[in-house]
C-alpha cells in the first residue's frame, strides 16, 4: 500500500466525524425581541413662552438702511440677510435718525418685527457717528 492511500483511509473518518459534529449555518436571529421606544411622543425638554407683544426678534447688523427699509445681516450667520420694511412709526423714526447721519454699514442693530409680513416695527440699536 502507498503512502496516499494510508493517509486518505486515515483521513476520511476524521472529515466525515468533523462534518457530523459542526452545526449547520443559519441567520443570526436575536433570541429577544428588541424593545422599540415609541417614537410618536416628542420630548418636551423647555416649553417656549410666547412673546405678549407678538413681535419677532432679529439681531444682526446694519448692510442699508434708508428711511423705508433696512436690510440686516444675521449676528451669528453670515450668509442669513433679512430685508424689512419699515412701519410708519419706525419710518419716522428713522428718518430722525438720518437727518444726524443714519445707520452705517456694521453697526449692530435688533428689529422687532412682524412675522407675518416682515414688516419692522421697532429698530433698536446706536447708530455710529457719520462720516
Amino acid at each position: 500500500m502507498s503512502a496516499p492511500t494510508r493517509i486518505g483511509r486515515l483521513c476520511v473518518p476524521a472529515i466525515v466525524l468533523a462534518g457530523f459534529w459542526c452545526s449547520p449555518a443559519r441567520a443570526q436571529d436575536p433570541a429577544v425581541a428588541p424593545i422599540v421606544a415609541d417614537v410618536a411622543l416628542p420630548i418636551i425638554i423647555k416649553a417656549v413662552k410666547p412673546k405678549p407683544s407678538g413681535l419677532a426678534k432679529f439681531e444682526g447688523f446694519v448692510m442699508h438702511a434708508n428711511t423705508a427699509q433696512i436690510t440686516v445681516r444675521a449676528k451669528g450667520n453670515d450668509m442669513a440677510i433679512q430685508t424689512f420694511t419699515l412701519s410708519e412709526q419706525a419710518s419716522e423714526k428713522m428718518q430722525q435718525v438720518v437727518d444726524k447721519g443714519g445707520f452705517q454699514r456694521g453697526d449692530k442693530v435688533t428689529v422687532l418685527y412682524d412675522a407675518g409680513s416682515l414688516k419692522a416695527m421697532k429698530v433698536k440699536g446706536k447708530p455710529s457717528s457719520a462720516l
